[in-house]
C-alpha cells in the first residue's frame, strides 16, 4: 500500500472489450493502479465481485484480463464463504481494491454480514486505493439510485458513507438514472450527489473531490445539488468536466 491519503476511484467504467480475450482493464482502472503510487513491481489489486454473486467464470475473466496488464490478480469471494481466511490481512497487503457491479444491496448487507465494511474503513485509511464500477462506486458514497429492487431504479441511502455525497452512475446511458437523481436531490432524500457518465470516474483524497477523469473522449461528469428557486427546492446540474486519460 502507497498511496498518500486515504483515496477513491468512483466510476462508471475500467473494463472493456479484450481483442483477444473477452475483457481488458481500460484507463480508470489502470488510473487507480497509477493513484496507488506503486513502482518497481507489478502492482497488486484484489477483485471483490460480491454485488453479482462472486460469479467464478467472471473470475476468470478477470484473471486473464490481469495477465495482460501484467497485475499480480487476486479475488475476494464470501460466496459461499470468505475465499480467505484474514482479508483484513490480505486486503491490505494490495495496492488496489477493485469492486465491480451488480446489486450495491446485496453487497452492502454481504459486506456487514463479513464484517467488511469496517474492515474496508481501516484499509481504505491504510492507504489502499478503493475503487470500482457502478455498485462498486455507489457503495463508497452515503447512498445513490440502484436497479437493485427491480426494472425502475429506486434509492439506497445506507451505503458505507466514506464520502459524505450521493453517486449517480451511468448517468448518460440509462434513461431513468438522470431524472431520478434530480427528484431525490431536490425532495432531500439524497444530499449533494457526484455523478458519472460512462467511462468516466471521479477521485478523492480523503473525502476532497480533487479530479474527474476519464477513458472516453466528450463524456461529463456532474454535481448535482439541491437549491431554492421561488420557495420551491430544485436540483441544480453543474456538469464537471473530465481530464482524458487517453
Amino acid at each position: 500500500m502507497s498511496a498518500q491519503q486515504p483515496t477513491i476511484l468512483a466510476t462508471s467504467g475500467g473494463i472493456k472489450a479484450g481483442r483477444r480475450s473477452r475483457l481488458e482493464f481500460d484507463a480508470l482502472l489502470h488510473h487507480a493502479v497509477e493513484l496507488s503510487g506503486v513502482t518497481g513491481r507489478a502492482p497488486r489489486v484484489t477483485h471483490v465481485g460480491t454485488a453479482a454473486g462472486d460469479q467464478r467464470w467472471f473470475n476468470a475473466e478477470m484473471d486473464q484480463a490481469a495477465r495482460i496488464a501484467g497485475f499480480d490478480f487476486s479475488h475476494l469471494n464470501l460466496f459461499t464463504m470468505p475465499s480467505i481466511e484474514d482479508p483484513e490481512a490480505h486486503l491490505m497487503e494490495q495496492d488496489v481494491v477493485w469492486v465491480n457491479g451488480g446489486s450495491v444491496v446485496n453487497l452492502l448487507a454481504i459486506w456487514r454480514a463479513h464484517g467488511l465494511d469496517e474492515i474496508l474503513r481501516r484499509v481504505w485509511e491504510g492507504g489502499v486505493v478503493l475503487a470500482g464500477v457502478s455498485a462498486g462506486s455507489i457503495c463508497w458514497y452515503q447512498g445513490g439510485t440502484t436497479d437493485s429492487f427491480g426494472p425502475q431504479l429506486r434509492p439506497v441511502t445506507n451505503a458505507l458513507g466514506f464520502l459524505p455525497f450521493a453517486n449517480g452512475v451511468h448517468y448518460d446511458s440509462e434513461d431513468q438514472r438522470r431524472p431520478l437523481v434530480h427528484r431525490l436531490v431536490a425532495d432531500g432524500t439524497l444530499g449533494e450527489t457526484h455523478c458519472t457518465d460512462d467511462g468516466v470516474g471521479l477521485v478523492y483524497f480523503g473525502t476532497d473531490l480533487v479530479e474527474a477523469v476519464s477513458e472516453v473522449p466528450g463524456k461529463g461528469a456532474y454535481r448535482v445539488t439541491r437549491q431554492t428557486v421561488g420557495g420551491a427546492a430544485v436540483a441544480a446540474e453543474e456538469r464537471l468536466e473530465p481530464r482524458f486519460l487517453g
